[in-house]
């Protein structure tokens, strides 16, 4: 089960200088454990820091890579107002109970 993902406001609220690595997965919307098989695999797209037992990304370098600060070209990121972060499959879900498609094919 995986935490909600990190709104934007919560990503920039983050200061220090270096992100840990749960706190990366979860701005990105990711499992930890998908996010420490990547990069135990070395394909996350961030330099990785040990120190100790733990593991960081620069907090700067997380900002560029999820598009929350500009780019050295100038232009920077549009959003949304109210925009939902994370999956939104759910929007597209009618609301109500499921129907077995046996129930929707003898129904007319």
């Amino acid at each position: 089960m995986t935490a909600p993902a990190l709104s934007i406001a919560e990503i920039l609220g983050h200061e220090p200088a270096l992100m840990d690595l749960p706190t990366f997965f979860k701005a990105c919307g990711m499992a930890q454990s998908t996010g420490y098989q990547v990069a135990a695999e070395g394909n996350l797209p961030l330099e990785v820091i040990p120190l100790g037992r733990r593991r960081y990304v620069r907090t700067v370098d997380a900002w560029k890579f999820l598009g929350l600060i500009p780019q050295e070209n100038g232009t920077a990121p549009t959003y949304q107002a109210g925009a939902p972060a994370g999956n939104d499959e759910a929007a597209r879900v009618p609301a109500g109970p499921p129907q077995s498609s046996r129930s929707a094919l003898t129904s007319k």
